[in-house]
């Protein structure tokens, strides 16, 4: 899934409008975070991991 949204992200659109925010790990559009560049999946997933610089588990 990942690899063929990759490939029709590089091909000619014919609307620049739609063009989708996709995750860089899993290819999911939904739930994505522009600053990371991953959706909440992978984020929560590399943040416990501590692959996220600067990126802790908040406890109040």
């Amino acid at each position: 899934m990942a690899k063929k949204s990759i490939i029709t992200r590089e091909s000619r659109r014919k609307y620049t409008i739609r063009v989708r925010n996709r995750c860089k790990i899993c290819g999911r559009p939904r739930g994505y975070m522009r600053r990371f560049g991953l959706c909440r999946i992978c984020f929560r997933q590399y943040a416990l991991e501590g692959k996220i610089p600067g990126v802790v588990k908040a406890s109040w």
